[in-house]
């Protein structure tokens, strides 16, 4: 033991700015020096296992311009960047070719993204989505259903009745119809199907609020329609997941104040909220599971969150 201290103690002296292991305890202490080594160890190998079985897989984001679906669409992308495709989707398409080159850049050509212009609120685009799909694109294998809004804070009687048409049409009619387009793609294939749907949900499918009455009610239809498909599809290998954000500091305030950027600043006023790449890498590691694992529930809060309502700020 004396020697392998001085061992180490050498190593310490020699290569410590090279050395993974920065910590000088870790230079003293053998018990600790192994112990992280071999969680490193654990680490790289639980890393690389995820990106061999996102390999080879063709995946949908939904909304992917900005937000929670532009972190995601990246965090695929580094997660598994030798052998993937993207779909990436949005109304946004010179967004889109900018997020495409964005992750080009960061993980070369071993991604290939596909920005496709589409707004899921139109049934007529949603249905024409697989079949002018380029024939290399064609085969999904994980549909993230992300894209979704909220328009302003009105209550009954006076919610403007365009907001209440466009979160229905976009949040779920869009995320249903989503669905039903690739679906069909999964249950071809063996053992009655496989494939995953991730469903972006919110807290508010689960505590309504004042003020949200619209939106908690389609993050409900959004709960409620993931629950039974994953019961309608339990004999398959397809698997249905729902990922509920807490608080995420997004472009969703901008949206819900109408353009008001200092609205939206403060609904984020003395807290530090969730970012897109924490839900995203939520998203990722769902993907990312053995097949007979099923994430199908998740909420996702930061540490000043313990519900829809109940929040602590620093004053």
């Amino acid at each position: 033991m004396t020697r392998l201290r001085a061992c180490i103690r050498s190593i310490g002296r020699f290569q410590r700015l090279s050395h993974p292991f920065t910590n000088p305890a870790l230079f003293t202490n053998p018990t600790s020096f192994l112990f992280a080594a071999h969680r490193t160890s654990i680490r790289r190998t639980m890393a690389s296992a995820m990106a061999k079985r996102l390999e080879g897989k063709t995946i949908v984001v939904t909304g992917a311009s900005s937000g929670i679906g532009k972190s995601t669409a990246k965090e695929f992308a580094r997660t598994s960047p030798k052998n993937l495709k993207l779909i990436l989707t949005a109304r946004r398409i010179d967004t889109l070719k900018e997020v495409a080159a964005e992750i080009a850049e960061e993980v070369g050509d071993g991604v290939k993204v596909l920005p496709v212009k589409l707004d899921v609120s139109n049934p007529d685009e949603v249905n024409n989505f697989v079949s002018s799909l380029p024939e290399e694109f064609k085969e999904i294998d994980v549909l993230v259903n992300n894209a979704g809004l909220v328009k302003g804070v009105a209550q009954a009687p006076e919610i403007a009745a365009e907001d209440i048409k466009v979160m229905f049409d976009t949040n779920v009619t869009g995320l249903i119809n989503m669905t039903q387009a690739v679906l069909p793609i999964f249950k071809k294939r063996s053992e009655g199907g496989r494939g995953d749907i991730i469903n972006i949900g919110s807290i508010a499918g689960r505590e309504p609020y004042a003020g949200g009455s619209i939106y908690c009610a389609t993050k409900s239809a959004v709960r409620s329609f993931t629950d039974a498909m994953r019961k309608e599809l339990i004999a398959t290998r397809i698997r249905v997941i729902e990922i509920d954000p807490g608080q995420v500091e997004t472009e969703f305030s901008v949206v819900r104040f109408y353009g008001d950027k200092s609205k939206a600043d403060a609904v984020y006023k003395g807290v530090e909220p969730l970012t897109g790449e924490d839900i995203a890498e939520v998203v990722v590691f769902a993907a990312g599971r053995r097949e007979n694992v099923v994430i199908a529930d998740t909420l996702v809060f930061p540490s000043h969150q313990a519900a829809a309502g109940v929040m602590h700020r620093k004053s």
